[in-house]
C-alpha cells in the first residue's frame, strides 16, 4: 500500500544516485515510476539463486540460472563479421564447460584472460553431454571466495530501458541505494500491531526489504503474504466503510406501493411466470426499498435469466410511487435492444417509455429533454447520452446500470447526483462473478443473483473444430438454413492484421458470401465502425428474417435477441476470454429450436487457449466458466485497489489467495462491527489510513455512528 512514506522518499526519481533526468523521463514514460517510493513498490517477478556456487559436474542436470566459479584454459574467437562469436573454456577440476558470447566479443577477448580465475552465472544447456553457457555474467573479484547470500531479484524491464541502461540489474542497484539512504522510520508502518502479530506478518519496512533482498525464499514469501494481505484488508475495509457510510449518511426514498402499474403488468403483460430466483431478487430489492436508505445492489446472473424482466418489475415499482427511472447501457445496440423488448413487455400500459443516445437526433434530443424535466416520461433508457448536464430528471429514483463493468466510477457518479436524495442503484451484470472477485469489485454492494433460467430455454451444444473442416462447417450450415434457422459468424478483427494470425471479418464475409451465393442465400454485415443507421439496418433485416446468416464483430456480445438465430460460429475462439465466448454464445437458444456454438480455431493453440476451449466445451454454466476464467487469469489488478504510480505491485492471485482474502474480510467485518467509528486505540492506525485515503472526502467521525 503506497503512500505512506517520509517525505525523504517522496523525491522525484531523477534525484537518486545514478538516475538523473534522462533516465528519470524513461522510468516515467515506460514503467511509470516518479518517486523512490515509486521504485520500492517495483517488485521482482523471480528471484535467482546465489547463494551458493556449484561445480562445472552439477551444471549438466540444472534447468536454471547458477553461479559457478572457474579457470579459463581456452578462447577462440570464431567466425567472421556478424557470425563472430567468442568461445571459452573454463575448468574447475570436476570437469569443463564452454563460455560463448555472441555480442561484445572484441570487449570480452580483450578483458578475459586464459590462466584466470573467475566467478560466472548463467543458465547451463547440455547438448550431446557437453555443457555450454550463453552470455554468462562474470565477476572478476574472487578475493571474497563465498558466494552472496541472496537470492537475485530480477525485474520486468522493456527494451527502451535496456538501451538506456536500466536493466534489471541496475534497477536492483538503485533500489538498494534507496535502502542505504533510508530506515525503518521513512517507511511508515500501516497496519496495527496487533494485527501484525495475530498473522505472524513483517513489518513494513522488513516486508519490503525482503521482497526485494530476501536471503531466504521464505523471508520472501512471509515479505509477499505481509503486502498481500494488506492490499485486500483495506480493499475490504473500504468497501464496508463505504457501505457505512452511505447506509448513515445517504437516506433513500421509500417505496411503499405495489400500485396499478405493476399489478397490471404482472397479471396481464408478464411473458411467462418467474422463476423462484427472480422472485427471490424481488423480494430483495422490495426490502431495500422500505428501509429509507438508499440501495445500492449488484444483480448478477447468467445469459438469459431474466434480469431485464427483473429490472423492469422494480422499476414499475419507482413509477408507481411517482418516481421516473432509467436504464443505462454501454452500447447503443443493446440500448435499443432494451427499448425494443421493454416496449413489447409494456404493450397496452399507460406508461412514456423513451430511448435516448448520441444518434437521436437534435430535435428530438431537445423534446425529450423537456419531457424528462417536466415528468412526463416515466422510463428513460440510454447510453452515455444520459449523463450529460442538460438532460434533467424532474424526480428520478431508481437508475439501472447494465453491465456496470464499461463504465468508469465518475460516470456512474453522475447518474447518482441527478437528484437530491440520490435514486437508488441497480447494476447488472450478466457475466456471472466468483465470489472472491465479487468481494474485491464489488464488496460494497449488496449482492443478488439469479442462478436458475426460465423454464423452455434450451442448452445450447458447444462443439470445437479446426480450419481444416470448413467445408463440414459449411454444410451443417446450409441444414440449418434449410430448417428455418439463422446463424451468427463472429470474428475478432475488422481488417486483417500483420501482427495477429486472426481471421478478420471483411475477408470472412467475401468467403462467407461465395460460400452462401445469391439469390439462394442473404447475408449481412455488421460491425462497431458501421453508421448507427446502417447497423440498425442490417439488425433489422436479421431480426426480421430477410437474412439468413449476420457476419458481425463483438457488437453483438450483448444485448441483441433474435429467437429464430439457432448457431454461433465464433471464429479465432482462441482469441477471445471465456466470458466473451460465454456472451456471445447466449444470443443463441433463445428459441425454442435447437441450438449450437462452433467455436473455430486453429491446429495449434496455446495451453491456456486449449483449456479456454475446453471448459466451452464442457459446461454451459457462467458461473463455472466463471471461476474457471478466474483461475486462468489469476484475477489481475483489482479495481479500486491500486494506487496511482509504480506500475508493478503486489499482483494478488484471487484463485490461489483465497485464503489471505477471507482473513482480510474476516477482520474487516469483526473491526467494523465492533468498532466503526475506529475509536479504540489499537484501532488508530487503521482510522489514520483511512482518514488519509478519504482525505478528499474531509471525514466528519462525529456523524458516522
Amino acid at each position: 500500500m503506497k503512500g505512506f512514506v517520509s517525505k525523504n522518499l517522496q523525491s522525484s526519481i531523477e534525484y537518486l544516485k545514478g538516475v538523473g533526468p534522462h533516465k528519470a523521463d524513461i522510468l516515467k514514460k515506460e514503467i511509470q515510476v516518479f518517486s523512490f517510493e515509486d521504485l520500492l513498490f517495483y517488485f521482482p517477478y523471480k528471484y535467482i539463486d546465489k547463494t551458493r556456487y556449484y561445480s562445472i559436474r552439477e551444471l549438466s542436470g540444472l534447468q536454471h540460472p547458477v553461479q559457478f566459479k572457474g579457470q579459463i584454459v581456452q578462447m577462440n574467437v570464431i567466425g567472421m563479421g556478424r557470425k563472430q562469436r567468442l568461445s571459452a573454456i573454463v575448468s574447475d577440476g570436476s570437469g569443463q564447460a564452454e563460455l560463448l558470447w555472441f555480442k561484445g566479443v572484441k570487449w570480452w577477448a580483450g578483458k578475459l584472460k586464459p590462466g584466470t580465475n573467475y566467478a560466472f552465472f548463467g543458465k547451463p544447456n547440455v547438448f550431446k553431454g557437453k555443457v555450454s553457457v550463453a552470455h554468462p555474467e562474470v565477476e572478476t573479484d574472487l578475493q571474497n571466495q563465498t558466494p552472496k547470500s541472496i537470492w537475485q531479484p530480477v525485474y520486468n524491464t522493456t527494451d527502451k530501458m535496456k538501451r538506456h541502461g536500466l536493466d534489471s540489474k541496475q534497477i536492483e542497484v538503485l533500489i538498494k541505494t534507496i535502502f542505504e539512504n533510508v530506515n525503518q522510520n521513512d517507511i511508515l508502518e500501516t497496519l496495527p500491531e496487533y494485527m501484525i502479530q495475530k498473522f505472524n506478518l513483517p513489518n513494513k519496512y522488513e516486508a519490503l526489504k525482503h521482497k526485494h533482498f530476501p536471503t531466504d525464499l521464505s523471508l520472501a514469501e512471509r515479505a509477499t503474504k505481509r503486502l498481500k494481505y494488506e492490499e485486500l484488508f483495506y480493499n475490504q475495509f473500504r468497501s464496508l466503510f463505504s457501505k457505512h457510510i452511505r447506509k448513515v449518511h445517504f437516506k433513500g426514498h421509500v417505496f411503499k406501493e405495489l400500485g396499478d402499474t405493476f399489478n397490471q403488468f404482472y397479471e396481464n403483460n408478464l411473458p411467462f411466470e418467474l422463476t423462484n430466483a427472480q422472485k427471490r431478487v424481488i423480494k430483495e430489492i422490495r426490502k431495500d426499498f422500505l428501509t429509507g436508505q438508499q440501495m445500492n445492489r449488484l444483480l448478477q446472473g447468467d445469459v438469459g435469466s431474466g434480469k431485464t424482466l427483473v429490472a423492469l418489475m422494480v422499476m414499475l415499482i419507482a413509477i408507481d410511487n411517482g418516481y421516473q427511472s432509467c436504464i443505462m447501457a454501454p452500447t447503443e445496440i443493446l440500448a435499443k435492444q432494451h427499448f425494443l423488448s421493454l416496449q413489447e413487455f409494456l404493450k397496452g400500459l399507460p406508461l412514456k417509455t423513451v430511448v435516448l443516445t448520441g444518434s437521436t437526433k437534435s430535435k428530438e434530443k431537445k423534446q425529450i429533454k423537456t419531457l424528462l424535466e417536466n415528468g412526463d416520461i416515466d422510463l428513460l433508457i440510454g447510453t452515455h447520452a444520459l449523463i450529460e448536464d442538460s438532460v434533467i430528471f424532474k424526480n428520478l429514483g431508481l437508475v439501472v446500470i447494465d453491465e456496470q463493468h464499461r463504465f468508469g466510477v465518475a460516470q456512474r457518479a453522475k447518474l447518482w447526483r441527478k437528484n437530491d436524495p440520490p435514486p437508488h442503484i441497480l447494476v447488472m451484470t450478466a457475466t456471472p462473478i466468483p465470489r472472491t472477485l465479487a468481494l474485491t469489485q464489488y464488496g460494497e454492494l449488496d449482492v443478488s443473483m439469479i442462478d436458475e433460467l426460465p423454464p423452455g430455454r434450451k442448452e445450447i451444444s458447444t462443439f470445437h473444430a479446426t480450419d481444416g473442416e470448413r467445408l463440414k462447417l459449411f454444410g451443417f450450415m446450409k441444414r440449418e438454413i434449410e430448417k428455418g434457422r439463422q446463424i451468427y459468424v463472429v470474428y475478432p478483427l475488422i481488417k486483417e492484421s500483420e501482427k495477429m494470425d486472426y481471421k478478420d471479418l471483411e475477408d470472412g464475409f467475401e468467403s462467407i458470401s461465395r460460400a452462401f451465393p445469391l439469390p439462394e442465400y442473404q447475408v449481412g454485415i455488421i460491425h462497431g465502425q458501421m453508421k448507427a443507421e446502417t447497423k440498425d439496418y442490417e439488425m433489422k433485416r436479421f431480426a426480421e428474417g430477410h437474412s439468413q446468416i449476420l457476419v458481425a464483430t463483438t457488437v453483438i456480445e450483448v444485448g441483441v435477441n433474435v429467437p429464430n438465430a439457432s448457431v454461433m460460429v465464433i471464429e479465432s475462439a482462441e482469441r477471445f476470454g471465456l466470458s466473451q465466448l460465454h456472451q456471445l454464445r447466449g444470443r443463441v437458444g433463445r428459441g425454442a429450436e435447437k441450438s449450437y456454438c462452433i467455436l473455430m480455431t486453429k491446429d495449434d493453440l496455446s495451453q491456456d487457449a486449449r483449456k479456454r476451449i475446453q471448459t466451452m466445451t464442457q459446461t454451459t454454466d457462467g458461473f463455472k466458466i466463471a471461476e474457471a476464467d478466474l483461475e486462468l487469469r489469476g484475477g489481475g489488478d483489482l479495481d479500486g485497489t491500486r494506487q496511482s504510480g509504480a506500475a508493478s505491485w503486489i499482483q494478488v492471485n484471487l484463485s490461489e489467495d483465497y485464503p489471505i482474502l477471507k482473513t482480510a474480510r474476516d477482520m474487516a467485518e469483526i473491526i467494523m462491527e465492533k468498532d466503526p467509528l475506529l475509536k479504540d486505540k489499537s484501532n488508530q492506525t487503521i482510522r489514520w489510513v483511512i482518514s488519509k485515503t478519504y482525505r478528499e472526502q474531509e471525514i466528519d467521525w462525529s456523524k458516522i455512528s
